[in-house]
Parts: C-alpha cells; sequence; structure tokens
C-alpha cells in the first residue's frame, strides 16, 4: 500500500498561517492594554477601577482568541460559541454582583493594616 503525493492534494498544511504582521500587531496591542491596566490600577478611580480592568481583559482575551488562536479564520460557529460563552460570563458577573449589595454594610473600608485594626478594635 503505497501513498503517492497525489492523495494528499492541496492540505501540506495543518490549520490556518497568520500573517506576521498581525500577529506582532496584536501582540504590541496587548502590551498597550497591559500597559493601561496597570495605568488604571496606580489611579483611585473609585468603583470603575473595577469595570475598567474587566472591559480591558475582555478586548485582551477576545484578542488572543481571534488572532493567536486563529479564531478569526476558523467557522462562524465557533465565534458564535466564543461570542455566546463570553455573554453568559457577563451574565453571571452581572448575578453575582447583585449579590454582593446584600453583603456592603459588612465591608470594612480602609487599606489592609486599616482594617484589622479596625476589625482588632471591634472584637
Amino acid at each position: 500500500m503505497s501513498h503517492s503525493s497525489d492523495s494528499h492534494g492541496d492540505h501540506e498544511q495543518v490549520g490556518h498561517v497568520a500573517p506576521l504582521r498581525a500577529l506582532l500587531g496584536t501582540g504590541i496591542a496587548l502590551l498597550v492594554l497591559t500597559w493601561i491596566t496597570v495605568a488604571v490600577a496606580a489611579i483611585d478611580l473609585g468603583e470603575a477601577n473595577i469595570y475598567i480592568a474587566l472591559g480591558v481583559a475582555v478586548v485582551k482575551a477576545s484578542l488572543v482568541a481571534l488572532f493567536f488562536m486563529h479564531l478569526r479564520w476558523d467557522r462562524p460557529f465557533n465565534g458564535i460559541v466564543f461570542c455566546g460563552s463570553i455573554a453568559f460570563v457577563a451574565l453571571f458577573l452581572c448575578f453575582a454582583m447583585t449579590d454582593t449589595r446584600a453583603y456592603r454594610p459588612d465591608i470594612v473600608p480602609g487599606d489592609g493594616p486599616d482594617v484589622v485594626q479596625t476589625i482588632a478594635e471591634n472584637q
């Protein structure tokens, strides 16, 4: 049983070869978004910090899935599954965040040492 080179046809490569320009651009965008995350963490924006950090994380995860995992060049069904999973995670986070308001009176404001001191004084 011999295999001729004609039996494989045009399928010499496996998967999709992403252009180097797209990979470098995505890598640079990920570095810039990481810098933005660190810069926002250094600035006190109150509750907006977590929303900005989550938004940047979603953009970074989308870039990784689209370009490094080749989802951009894959079948549309896989993109629908990816978008659906992101939507379900967002829905779960919304439900989880509504529950945190019930515990708001128990939160001790301040830094770590201040919290430890406040708890020690109240006991």
